[in-house]
């Protein structure tokens, strides 16, 4: 159970910088200046972490309360919750793949 544990915590890891960087790299594709992008991205998963670790809330009520009905979160939530293909199975395969060669590695 530690070891899965690790799974979960390294792809985390990795993942919130690149999610910044996809973030941001959205931002510059619908129009922001690249530095103002990057702040953006940054002061968002930042808000958004800093929510998660104060609220006994799961996670899926805190996206629900920060989601208007026809908005732009909701659009944007669409294209990330698509199945197949959307985020949780993205990264539901990142923490398989980290998990397969936590078990190459064991064996050498």
């Amino acid at each position: 159970r530690h070891t899965r544990s690790f799974h979960v915590t390294g792809v985390q890891t990795c993942a919130l910088p690149i999610l910044i960087e996809a973030l941001a790299a959205g931002g510059v594709a619908a129009g922001l200046e690249p530095a103002l992008a990057a702040d953006l991205a940054r002061a968002t998963i930042v808000g958004s972490g800093e929510l998660a670790r104060l609220s006994a809330d799961p996670a899926s009520k805190l996206r629900t309360d920060v989601t208007s009905p026809g908005g732009t979160t909701e659009a944007a939530l669409k294209v990330l919750m698509a199945d197949p293909g959307g985020l949780k199975e993205l990264m539901t395969r990142a923490v398989e793949a980290a998990a397969a060669r936590s078990k190459e590695l064991s064996k050498s």
